[in-house]
């Protein structure tokens, strides 16, 4: 392996009364693709910042090799006094050429000359992308970089950071971002590094061994306290089984919530049984809304049914905020109707954060002041509460204000969560998070009795979690989808490829009359017997070359091999897209014939 570029040895720093970070070592090599996990208030941000060189460590070296500029992009950049958000581009000690910044900035779709204290999330995000990229950095440390992005925006970075020559360390919460583009994990854990030369979609397979070594030396150990101290590693490979059933669960509700969706993808509004539609709790019927004479929403009819999990994409601007007002009722329609259950009790989780008083405790947060909290109607200690929210219960004392944002977050998830609801509405619920508390947000997700609304960006997480996707592309039409963000993107691409496929030779032949089927036919019944098992092949097939390609220095000892082990990755998951979304077609079918 060729020599690092950036290193830390002996890495030591103190924070409040403790040593947060003791006796660790870190390495850079060029080309390196590696993933930060860690989980929220561990320093993984920190640790990015010492790198970096922003911040001094107690002890420990910091080595750089002569030349090597290293670029880090923050979590929460500093616009304070720069006027426009190309002012803060070309700020800082080594600004980037302006033009560089403009090229990068129109991909992305940002205006630079808007004013930077008046700029969105998303502005904001872009602007500082753009300065970090435009540096031209041998090293990248980047720490969120998919926050506040749109999808589009996270198909460019990823993109480009596939062409990247250089090396870079990220933190995100999207394990699809982490997925497709990691080639080694660096794991912050109890104030330890662990380095292991695999991408992400590695990592739970490791932390599982992990556990698995741990536990089996705390049994030798026969220490309380050893065993007390790895409580929450010990639940990765149970938590990881649960959500495996969860997810088989999902995919049952997924395949019903099709049948009721017509072929044009507009949910039936007529359905036939007084059933189904006393199990509706929210109704919109071919409701339109525009806003400076810009369609938003046209002729959107759907029913939310008791149950349901909906998610909500679309690019940055192209209404997923106004959907959601529109059917929790927070905004009316130009024209059509919005119905809500009258027994409808919802809770919105936003970017509230920042309303949590820094200088209350996480006790008075929870059970203000008090040692028990009613969650749902049953009463808990709040010591075991906390635990259930992955929080050591030390903290109980802890002021909101020396909290990390991410612990922030999930403190305000505990809060919302024990509330009586029959409606949750998140909006964005994964910038901030770390990957652990993600798992933890798709269990209680999974097992909410009520309904679910969701805004995000984040698609690993949408296929988790929804049953339903709503669809927006900017010209007010809304998609509807059974399935996660793959099965909406799936549906997306395929009325390109049947006009393609139209329009390559000869007039296209009329379609059939439609026949009603009485049972699948020989070929439809064994696909939707095979195609799961399909699926794990292909699984592990991208296990495989992933697993291959997670030699960091293959692209240079042998590129072609590289490119090869790339291009078999573009095939299986276009495979994988395509198995799925046959085997979807045909669960529809399943349902329809009973």
């Amino acid at each position: 392996m060729a020599a690092p570029v950036l290193s830390y040895e002996g890495l030591g720093l103190v924070q409040g009364s403790g040593w947060l970070f003791q006796d660790l070592n870190i390495y850079i090599h060029p080309r390196d693709r590696l993933a930060l996990i860690g989980r929220n208030g561990a320093g993984k941000t920190t640790l990015l910042r010492l790198l970096a060189g922003q911040i001094d460590a107690d002890k420990g070296k910091r080595v750089i090799v002569p030349g090597t500029h290293v670029v880090i992009l923050e979590q929460e950049p500093d616009f304070s006094g720069y006027q426009t958000l190309m002012d803060f581009a070309i700020g800082g000690d080594m600004p980037p050429e302006a033009h560089e910044v403009e090229a990068i900035a129109d991909q992305l779709g940002i205006d630079m000359s808007r004013e930077a204290a008046s700029a969105s999330g998303g502005e904001r995000r872009r602007a500082a992308i753009a300065r970090a990229l435009a540096q031209n950095p041998d090293v990248l440390l980047l720490d969120e970089p998919t926050n506040h992005l749109d999808l589009a925006a996270i198909d460019w970075i990823e993109s480009w950071l596939q062409r990247y020559n250089g090396a870079f360390i990220t933190i995100s919460h999207d394990r699809t971002f982490l997925t497709r583009l990691t080639r080694q994990t660096v794991w912050l854990d109890r104030g330890q590094i662990r380095r292991k030369e695999i991408g992400f979609g590695g990592f739970e397979e490791w932390t599982e061994q992990v556990a698995a070594d741990e536990a089996r030396a705390a049994q030798r150990l026969d220490s309380r306290m050893r065993q007390e101290e790895n409580w929450l590693v010990r639940g990765v490979t149970a938590r990881r089984k649960r959500n495996q059933g969860r997810l088989e669960k999902l995919k049952e509700m997924r395949a019903t919530r099709a049948a009721m969706i017509g072929q044009q993808g507009t949910a039936k509004l007529g359905l036939a049984n007084d059933d189904a539609r006393s199990k509706s709790v929210i109704t919109a019927e071919n409701i339109n809304i525009a806003f400076n004479g810009r369609t938003i929403i046209k002729d959107f009819d759907f029913r939310v049914q008791r149950g349901d999990r909906i998610g909500i994409v679309g690019s940055n601007g192209a209404g997923k905020s106004t959907l959601l007002k529109l059917l929790t009722g927070e905004i009316q329609p130009d024209s059509g109707k919005v119905t809500l259950a009258p027994t409808l009790d919802g809770i919105i989780i936003d970017q509230q954060r920042s309303l949590l008083s820094p200088e209350k405790t996480v006790r008075d947060i929870l059970a203000d002041g008090g040692d028990w909290i009613d969650v749902r109607g049953v009463r808990k200690h709040i010591q075991g509460y906390l635990k259930d929210f992955l929080f050591d219960p030390g903290v109980l004392e802890a002021n909101v204000g020396a909290l990390s944002g991410g612990e922030r977050s999930r403190l305000l998830l505990a809060r919302e969560f024990a509330r009586e609801s029959n409606l949750l509405v998140l909006d964005e619920p994964t910038n901030d998070l770390d990957l652990e508390t993600l798992d933890l947000l798709q269990e209680v997700i999974a097992d909410y009795a009520g309904t679910v609304l969701i805004v995000s960006h984040d698609r690993d997480f949408l296929d988790r979690t929804v049953t339903v996707t709503l669809g927006l592309d900017g010209t007010g039409k809304v998609d509807i989808v059974a399935g996660g963000y793959a099965d909406w993107k799936a549906k997306r691409i395929k009325p390109t490829t049947s006009k393609a496929k139209s329009n390559s030779g000869g007039a296209t032949p009329p379609p059939s009359p439609p026949q009603q089927k009485k049972k699948l036919s020989y070929k439809d019944q064994r696909d939707y017997e095979l195609l799961p098992k399909r699926v794990e092949d292909i699984e592990a097939q991208m296990a495989k070359a992933e697993m291959e390609l997670s030699d960091g220095n293959l692209f240079t000892k042998n590129n072609k091999r590289f490119n090869e082990l790339t291009a078999l990755l573009d095939k299986l998951r276009a495979e994988k897209e395509s198995a799925e979304d046959r085997w979807l077609e045909l669960a529809e079918m399943v349902e329809a014939l009973g």
